[in-house]
């Protein structure tokens, strides 16, 4: 990513991971990322808002070379994850004077995992405001956004307010902002939504409280700390509002294995029958699926049905994988349901509804098949789609 002018003394310096397809060990990233971070050079003192992850310092300091940087006064740290503080010992050996301005949770956290000497931070509250001569940084406290320290920054006078991992999305692009291009743009919504569900929906309820703060505000960009800058702020807020309201759409998500063939037959038949009524049906099989659509999924579904084949009366090894990310994710999913076949002998309904407990949702009667589904099975398929339509319709969804 070269440097490029976001406003007049504004500056963004960050660097573009085309190649990365796996965050955290965990999440795929099909569209790799970037590791923003901002300039800000005050008539008095020069700001930079986060760094970049450890393996791209050398591009970053590349661009600090290249922006003209000969000093940084602060290095303001919103979040202590290393794919945005991973650099500051770089910067602070390349930059001695520099001190990291953050809040005292965050300090402890960088303090553990960076071993940043006690004497170089500068501890700021929330409201707290720092000057830099014609450019004044106000800080925001935005805690499980989505980390216990995270935190935003507003810049008064240029009215961008630099949010971190909030609003952010995994996308590498050679745009600094959003397209208006249809297709670019719906790209960038597409993104930011898998961002949320993967990395941001445990967080809705705090998440509702900070998007009122942002609101507040008089906002004229929004510059996260991965992907694209929105010069619109409505753009994202928008959607965001949508994604973290209580509201649920008629979608059912199947995400499902099938070892022998009868939990697929089960599980196609149950798509046939919920199309035919009205619903929109997203199945997955997790032999070939990507986790992180599954997660994009879950954002608006009212309902979730689990297909699984048993494994030594167990559930399948990949749907307590799914079951557990569905678990930590928290979506707003009101029903849960079990398609499940065994040979001689299951746990499978217990072990998953007791795996989906922080969902809070109400259980549809699970269908368990032995070996392939017979005619009692489809009779069963056929109630637990009747119970699945009553519930949206109940919920005023259908």
């Amino acid at each position: 990513m070269p440097v490029e002018k976001i406003n007049e003394g504004v500056f963004s310096v960050g660097v573009v991971d085309w190649d990365r397809r796996v965050f955290d060990e965990l999440v795929p990233i099909p569209e790799g990322t970037s590791y923003n971070s901002y300039l800000v050079k005050g008539s008095d003192k020069v700001a930079l808002l986060d760094t970049v992850d450890p393996p791209k310092v050398g591009e970053f300091f590349s661009n600090l070379e290249e922006a003209g940087v000969e000093r940084i006064d602060y290095i303001i740290s919103h979040h202590a994850e290393q794919d945005h503080s991973g650099s500051i010992p770089e910067v602070l050996e390349k930059y001695p004077d520099a001190l990291v301005v953050t809040n005292a949770k965050c300090k402890g956290m960088l303090q553990d995992l960076l071993l940043i000497p006690d004497e170089k931070f500068m501890v700021i509250g929330d409201g707290d405001e720092l000057e830099l001569g014609g450019k004044t940084l106000k800080f925001f406290l935005t805690p499980w956004v989505h980390w216990p320290e995270t935190m935003i920054s507003y810049l008064k006078e240029d009215k961008i307010l630099f949010t971190c991992d909030f609003f952010g999305s995994h996308v590498a692009s050679s745009r600094l902002f959003v397209s208006e291009d249809p297709m670019e743009k719906a790209s960038i919504y597409w993104g930011a939504k898998r961002y949320y569900a993967e990395i941001m929906m445990p967080f809705r309820t705090s998440i509702k409280k900070h998007i009122k703060l942002i609101e507040s505000l008089d906002i004229e960009m929004i510059a996260p700390s991965h992907g694209i800058v929105y010069d619109d702020p409505s753009f994202i807020i928008s959607a965001y509002k949508d994604w973290i309201s209580d509201d649920v759409k008629n979608e059912v998500v199947i995400p499902y294995i099938s070892a022998h063939g009868s939990v697929k037959k089960m599980v196609s038949y149950t798509v046939s029958k919920l199309t035919e009524a009205g619903i929109t049906v997203k199945p997955f099989n997790l032999s070939v699926a990507d986790v992180g659509e599954i997660a994009m999924a879950m954002v608006d579904a009212a309902t979730l049905v689990v297909g699984s084949s048993t494994i030594l009366a167990n559930p399948h090894p990949m749907i307590i994988y799914v079951s557990a990310f569905a678990n930590a994710l928290r979506p707003k999913t009101k029903f849960v349901s079990i398609i499940a076949s065994y040979g001689w002998g299951t746990r499978i309904v217990e072990q998953i509804t007791d795996m989906v407990k922080a969902m809070k949702v109400e259980i549809i009667e699970p269908v368990v098949a032995k070996g392939y589904p017979k005619e009692d099975d489809f009779r069963n398929l056929d109630r637990l789609v009747a119970n699945i339509i009553n519930k949206h319709k109940e919920i005023g969804i259908l």
